[in-house]
């Protein structure tokens, strides 16, 4: 498996949607984020009837021996709630308390409530073909809840304010089998179900359903000795079995260098096979049918005060901005414009 290839293209879709330009906290576009790959809790969907997916399944066929080892990674972000709170005075007392507010001022410095994210992964151990055909695998996806606290100094090393950053808690499961289809050939099904309690899933808001979602879940799939195929282009012979597999909110696709059949990954982004990032792409601006010219040259025409709102709200969007204002003219012109793909015309045609 290419795993460098396969990583850039998995890390773009983990952080598709994660913050759009003009990647400001303050932008009505980026005050409700990751709208792909969603997994919320069950009961929760069942309060919404289903119109938020409590469960993505993918089904591929696979080529190979018993012998054949398997790999099986789930990939996903898990929001992290960070409230930045200002401390009290209390005249009469030496008591300390703090407000939650939605910006505050430090030095010159504005702090921002916003909503961060950490990268979780699930991955089964390795097993083989013969061995989910015989029994089917079942791992579970915990997450336990946590509150940590940052303290926010003034330039006298006085406690101005703190960040509170609250996880919730995350309970699923991932499930994986295989069946056989034709000899040699098998439909592989991998089930990521998440059944997270929550207290009042009814009275919930999506925000707060967030917090005990999967978000932007995908999943990666490997074989040594054996291959995929594709769905969307399958042989002739599997495509009658290739138009029965069932995908409920991603769909695999064949990934790495073009020809390898060793690696599925399952958007809930719609790619085509051997999905690739452009050389000339800098790094990832997390807007979905991105242009990165287009946004490159929109990020330089912010107002100091854009840039310094984008650099004190994510880090990752400081890491945006950096960037960008450091990529020399000869980057930026590599961005204007490139033929890929150019075939030699058939004689005849027009």
């Amino acid at each position: 498996m290419n795993t460098a290839a396969v990583e850039k293209i998995a890390n773009a879709v983990l952080y598709e949607g994660y913050m759009l330009y003009p990647y400001r906290p303050s932008a009505v576009k980026n005050r409700q984020r990751f709208n792909f790959g969603v997994v919320c809790p069950q009961s929760y969907s069942a309060a919404q009837k289903g119109s938020d997916p409590w469960i993505m399944q993918i089904e591929c066929l696979v080529q190979g021996f018993a012998e054949c080892p398997l790999e099986i990674r789930l990939r996903f972000l898990q929001l992290v709630a960070r409230s930045v709170e200002k401390k009290l005075a209390h005249t009469h007392t030496n008591e300390t308390s703090f407000a939650p507010v939605r910006i505050l001022e430090v030095d010159g410095q504005k702090l921002y409530s916003w909503e961060e994210a950490v990268e979780r992964e699930v991955a089964v151990p390795l097993t083989t073909l013969g061995e989910l055909l015989r029994l089917p695998q079942r791992h579970p996806i915990r997450s336990a809840p946590s509150e940590v606290l940052e303290a926010l100094l003034d330039d006298k090393g006085a406690i101005a304010g703190r960040f509170v950053r609250r996880q919730r808690a995350i309970d699923g499961t991932l499930y994986a089998a295989v069946h056989p289809v034709a000899e040699g050939v098998y439909r592989m099904v991998v089930r990521v179900k998440n059944s997270t309690p929550m207290d009042d899933p009814e009275g919930a808001t999506r925000e707060q359903a967030l917090m005990h979602s999967l978000v932007s879940a995908h999943l990666i799939l490997g074989i040594g000795g054996g291959e995929f195929s594709s769905l969307l282009d399958p042989p002739e012979a599997l495509r009658e079995a290739a138009a029965a597999c069932r995908n409920i909110g991603a769909f695999p696709v064949l990934a790495g260098e073009e020809g390898q059949r060793d690696t599925i990954l399952a958007s809930p982004i719609i790619l085509y096979d051997y999905p690739q990032i452009a050389p000339e792409s800098a790094g990832d601006l997390f807007d979905g049918a991105e242009i990165d010219e287009i946004l490159s040259l929109r990020i330089l025409t912010l107002t100091d005060e854009e840039k310094r709102e984008m650099r004190q709200s994510d880090q990752r969007a400081r890491q945006v901005l950096e960037r960008t204002e450091a990529m020399p003219e000869e980057q930026l012109m590599k961005l204007h414009g490139v033929l890929r793909g150019l075939r030699p015309l058939k004689e005849g045609s027009r």
